[in-house]
């Protein structure tokens, strides 16, 4: 009974620690923010790909100062596998809020994300967001083939695209949810290879059935090995990538 008691108030003390951590982790993100907001903005006076190159800089020295603020520092891994010059379509997993903001940044080299349309609406934030993204309207078809044309000019243009096949966050048990064709389509069309790309503990840090909680922890990202795409049907590469990312992850979390 001792026990019992003590774990539960264990808990409760964890979970009045992760309603302050998450308050200090969302006024931290938005002050931080307003400070590389103006110098971010330089980068849509500065023709591509360099200026994305320099938003993906600033973006990523926002993202050094702000993780470490709330204690979940970044390892990166396998930065090796990205040939400089040469663009990737990279697949992502995708559990949290978090993803988004820290995958790009430690990208090497310039890249966009596809993302959401709304959130583009977000004041001054938007802008942030669209200068780092293809927006689409997935109710839209007409959005979904220009975001798609779009997602070709960006590779053409020596920038990698980065896709989250999960197409959204996994609430789910299992380590990935079923994957979308669209990255493997894209990947096909363009004969752009793949770089698979695994998160490890930002569900940990924000977990998604969780209101208002922010947890201090170590954040990892894994780049695996390129994947060709010549000879190779979008149903078949899509599974292949599915289950090297599923097999990855089961090994290393």
């Amino acid at each position: 009974m001792q026990q019992k008691e003590r774990t539960g108030f264990v808990e409760f003390v964890k979970n009045i620690f992760a309603r302050v951590w998450a308050l200090w982790g969302l006024l931290s993100f938005v002050a931080t923010f307003l400070i590389i907001f103006i110098p971010s903005m330089i980068s849509y006076l500065i023709p591509e790909p360099k200026g994305q190159r320099f938003f993906i800089a600033t973006a990523k020295v926002w993202m050094n100062v702000w993780l470490r603020l709330i204690g979940c520092p970044l390892t990166v891994k396998g930065k090796e596998h990205f040939e400089n010059g040469k663009p990737y379509v990279i697949t992502c997993n995708h559990n949290t809020l978090m993803d988004v903001p820290i995958t790009c940044p430690y990208i090497p080299g310039a890249n966009k994300t596809i993302a959401k349309k709304n959130f583009a609406k977000i004041p001054l934030f938007g802008w942030f967001y669209s200068k780092g993204s293809i927006l689409v309207d997935r109710k839209s078809d007409a959005s979904r083939r220009k975001s798609f044309e779009d997602m070709k000019k960006t590779l053409a243009n020596n920038m990698h695209m980065c896709i989250y096949p999960e197409g959204t966050r996994n609430r789910t048990a299992d380590p990935l949810k079923q994957f979308y064709d669209g990255a493997f389509k894209l990947a096909i069309d363009t004969q752009t290879p793949v770089i698979p790309c695994l998160l490890f503990n930002t569900n940990k840090a924000l977990p998604t059935n969780r209101f208002f909680y922010l947890m201090p922890q170590q954040l990892e990202m894994h780049f695996l090995p390129p994947i060709a795409v010549d000879n190779i049907s979008t149903k078949e590469l899509k599974e292949k990538v599915f289950r090297i990312m599923w097999d990855y992850y089961c090994s290393h979390q």
